[in-house]
């Protein structure tokens, strides 16, 4: 039986981690591949803001799976103290008796193998297959190797293969900037988006892929020009223009589903309808959508709360809830309504001024249809006219339908 081993902080697993479990894995037919991440590694500290070792284990389980006959193991993640190399191959020796052992590194690490603890106990117990992480290293390598095999009797295989050049620590600045994804697999770039960690942000292509596939084909160019809006409407009173987008593309997310739906996803997620939402069903998206966003886009408080609040609003409330709940009512694509013109112009000159017509006019709306009326609407519009005549401004004209 031949195990191929490879350790690291996977912190987290990436695409040149994955390549060169691959190239090791087509040179050496191994029966098995262990992936296994270090909880303190000997050499080299974790970096700040490291997720805790649970996420770095699932991360790299799903990273595991993209290669056949490849598992990730918490060998090292469950014992305590540094994660010696000569320990693990100790405790995989025992488990997998008469098995050789490889144990996969770079060119850095077998260059410096004699300063790691106990490396004639590694060589004892493992071959040890290098991969090259820039080009030019072959003689350097060999030299090593020849060293290593004449003071340790160490077996080393030297594999050939372009390594993908990117480290996490690399991809970890990325993520920040909603970039990084095509230095992961689909499954870690997901797991990290939806645990929001390294302070990631989904690239919004990515986040629209997933949010369009949510909905009814027909809503797919409404939340279009809602992002749009949003984004505009970012730009111009000072608001973070990708955040808001991000709440434009989620704000919808669970408009699909009919009232018995949105009850089912309530009792997922733990809300309690009041009594307005359960006469009108389509007020509960707003709820349902914030939670979903959080639970499966990994949306942080401020833009699950610009979704919470987009249909009805509420007093006071921050400029990107305000934005997404202006940005979904006039938007380019709604249809004509009365005063939509008036609240897009007014989007433009004065916030607070279109918040209050824009309310006004729901309350109307829902007046003249004798629909249910959530107090939160009535709430909003009482707020932000008391907020203008507090500042000497006059509301926008507007008779009604």
């Amino acid at each position: 039986m031949r195990i191929l081993i490879y350790g690291g902080s996977f912190n987290p697993p990436h695409l040149g981690h994955i390549r060169s479990v691959q190239t090791a894995a087509a040179a050496l037919r191994p029966d098995l591949t262990l992936l296994i991440p270090a909880a303190i590694p000997p050499h080299k500290h974790l970096a700040e803001g490291t997720p805790e070792a649970g996420h770095r284990l699932a991360m790299t389980a799903l990273a595991a799976g993209e290669i056949p006959g490849c598992e990730a193991s918490d060998m090292e993640l469950a014992r305590t103290g540094p994660s010696y190399t000569s320990d693990t191959l100790r405790i995989l020796h025992e488990r997998y008796p008469g098995a050789e052992l490889i144990f996969l590194m770079g060119t850095d690490m077998l260059l410096t193998i004699e300063t790691w603890h106990e490396p004639e106990v590694i060589m004892a117990l493992a071959s040890l297959a290098v991969f090259a992480r820039e080009e030019g290293h072959e003689d350097e390598i060999a030299a090593q190797a020849e060293h290593l095999r004449e003071r340790y009797g160490a077996v080393v295989y030297v594999l050939a293969g372009e390594p993908v050049k990117v480290s996490s620590t690399q991809v970890r600045a990325l993520l920040p900037q909603r970039l990084g994804r095509g230095y992961l697999t689909g499954d870690v770039y997901g797991y990290i988006i939806r645990h929001r960690l390294y302070g990631a942000k989904p690239e919004l292509a990515w986040l629209r892929e997933r949010a369009y596939a949510c909905l009814k084909p027909t809503r797919v160019e409404h939340v279009e020009g809602t992002e749009a809006m949003a984004r505009a409407l970012a730009e111009r009173w000072g608001a973070d223009p990708d955040d808001a987008a991000e709440a434009a593309i989620l704000h919808d997310c669970t408009k699909k589903a009919d009232r018995d739906g949105q009850l089912r996803i309530c009792e997922k997620y733990g809300i309690i309808p009041d009594k307005w939402e359960l006469e009108n069903g389509e007020l509960l998206h707003a709820k349902t959508g914030a939670a979903f966003a959080a639970a499966e886009f990994g949306a942080p408080g401020p833009i699950a709360d610009a979704i919470r609040w987009h249909t009805t609003g509420r007093p006071d409330m921050t400029l990107l809830e305000q934005i997404v709940f202006l940005a979904d009512a006039i938007e380019e694509n709604r249809r004509p309504y009365p005063a939509l013109e008036a609240i897009r112009k007014a989007a433009f000159r004065d916030l607070d001024a279109a918040t209050e017509l824009c309310a006004r006019r729901t309350l109307a709306y829902v007046r003249e249809r004798d629909l249910p009326l959530h107090p939160d609407t009535a709430r909003t519009r009482e707020y932000y006219l008391k907020k203008l005549e507090d500042r000497g401004a006059v509301p926008i004209p507007w008779d009604g339908p």
